[in-house]
């Protein structure tokens, strides 16, 4: 029983797990008025993790996706998640994984020569082409962004 109760302590110290309260989760507002009526949350926090919603090279000033292919949509897209970053007192250093769909994995290099100057701390990431992206983007980024205490 002693060895047993041993065990649960180390695994709750190693967890993190010391408390029995559940972090709350915060499904945040959008920043843009124009996103209102979106069916998602830009950002979804859970205790100091914040789930950003993917997001496209569209210049949410005209609701339209940039032109001039692969480098200029992926950097609006980056630029799209910093609004939403910053909106959380948050910034690219805080990004911990990015999941990055492309809409032909034939733009992968071009992609990742804009992406690098984004992200000098190396998140983890996730890459993969699939067919037809919303409103026929070329590319979409969806992050997980951490608060450091």
């Amino acid at each position: 029983m002693k060895r047993i109760s041993i065990i649960i302590i180390l695994m709750s110290i190693i967890c993190g797990c010391t408390s029995n309260t559940t972090p709350s989760i915060i499904f945040h507002t959008t920043h843009e008025p124009k996103k209102v009526n979106a069916p998602f949350s830009d950002a979804v926090q859970v205790g100091d993790l914040f789930f950003l919603s993917g997001q496209v090279g569209m210049n949410h000033t005209t609701r339209k996706l940039v032109s001039g292919g692969i480098k200029e949509e992926t950097k609006q897209t980056l630029e799209n998640i910093k609004d939403v970053l910053e909106h959380h007192n948050l910034s690219m250093d805080n990004v911990v994984k990015c999941t990055v769909i492309l809409s032909d994995i034939e733009d992968f290099k071009a992609f990742n020569e804009v992406y690098k100057t984004y992200f000098p701390k190396k998140p983890a990431r996730t890459t993969f082409a699939a067919k037809g992206l919303a409103v026929g983007a070329k590319i979409e980024i969806e992050c997980i962004a951490a608060r450091s205490n």
